[in-house]
């Protein structure tokens, strides 16, 4: 397996810490990762397509790892993450890409698409599917499944934790970071096939006053062991003890910043360039088969492929062999490895 390093782009601006794995002269694919992460969580899709050719490069998203962490709630609004990802592209050399997203990382490879197509060849996204009204709020509550959460009961639906983060940021921040080996032990857990069609946890933040609840601290579990491995792990673990996570946060409280800044793209947001979504079967957020979630994305995308995996939320860490081989599929259908294209 191809080795994996760690460097720096350091700029007046912004600092970005990123992985790389692969040849220096190899086509390009760069991972985005989401909330609550570091780059590392890339690290069997990385060395498995490196050691195929690829150039991989993983960065530390802004508030995360060892790039910066600005203080402003502001400095995590869509624009200001995609301008890094510019600049770290910029500093690769600028060949266009493929772009992979999952989480949070997902809106970022998208609206980079969008704003910046002759970036981008290629996209693949993972678990949160593209909208071209940007991943906000509001742009999420209109398809949610109303048979499985009823509006009286369920207002905000499987998103209620949006709504908690920004109604109530400080307690948010300040639970996680409680004990922060804990809260990542918690949040990391692998999709429970059972769950499909039930009202799942993330609906019932409010109701039950935080992830936690009373005690305001997650519970003393064990890191799931089928996700990360035990090195990365502890390095996810030791980067949140530094930032804590109120910038990771943070990136939940530019909605309408978010909601204009897509509003600018050029054609609507439609995205030309061939699209890979991969959609996890019981992800309890996400999962477009069970719900209307992935219709904008269906609309706004017109070379759309979709791949569906038995996995919960974090399917890269879950199905990990399973991502790089639809990845490769993909490239190859598309005729998009090694420079290729149709």
């Amino acid at each position: 397996m191809a080795t994996i390093r760690d460097e720096y782009l350091r700029s007046p601006r912004h600092t970005t810490h990123y992985w790389e794995a692969g040849p220096k002269n190899g086509p390009l694919m760069i991972f985005l990762h989401g909330w609550p992460g570091i780059g590392l969580m890339w690290r069997k899709q990385m060395e498995a397509l490196a050691s195929e050719g690829w150039r991989c490069i993983a960065p530390d998203m802004r508030g995360y790892g060892g790039s910066s962490t600005p203080a402003d709630p502001q400095a995590y609004a869509l624009r200001e993450i995609v301008e890094d990802m510019v600049a770290l592209h910029d500093h690769l050399g600028a060949a266009p890409a493929i772009w992979v997203g999952h989480d949070l990382g997902s809106p970022v490879a998208g609206a980079l698409a969008a704003h910046h197509a002759d970036r981008c060849r290629g996209l693949v996204l993972v678990s949160v599917p593209y909208s071209p009204e940007s991943f906000a709020l509001p742009s999420l509550l209109p398809w949610i499944d109303r048979t499985v959460y009823p509006a009286d009961q369920y207002p905000d639906g499987q998103w209620d934790y949006y709504r908690f983060y920004s109604n109530h940021f400080e307690q948010t921040v300040a639970d996680f970071d409680a004990d922060v080996a804990a809260a990542l032990s918690a949040i990391y857990r692998s999709g429970d096939p059972a769950s499909v069609g039930k009202v799942y946890r993330s609906a019932l933040v409010t109701h039950n006053g935080g992830w936690f609840g009373a005690a305001h601290r997650a519970p003393a579990v064990s890191p799931d062991p089928a996700l990360w491995p035990v090195d990365d792990f502890e390095a996810l673990v030791e980067a949140f003890r530094v930032t804590g996570f109120r910038s990771g946060n943070a990136w939940y409280l530019n909605d309408a910043a978010n909601i204009s800044y897509a509003h600018e793209a050029p054609d609507g947001g439609r995205l030309r360039q061939p699209v890979l979504f991969v959609n996890g079967d019981f992800d309890g957020i996400c999962d477009i088969t069970h719900s209307r979630l992935g219709e904008p994305m269906r609309n706004t995308c017109p070379d759309l492929s979709i791949v569906s995996l038995p996995s919960g939320h974090w399917l890269p860490l879950e199905r990990k062999l399973e991502l790089v081989q639809a990845i490769r599929s993909w490239l190859e259908t598309k005729k998009l490895q090694f420079g290729e294209s149709e």
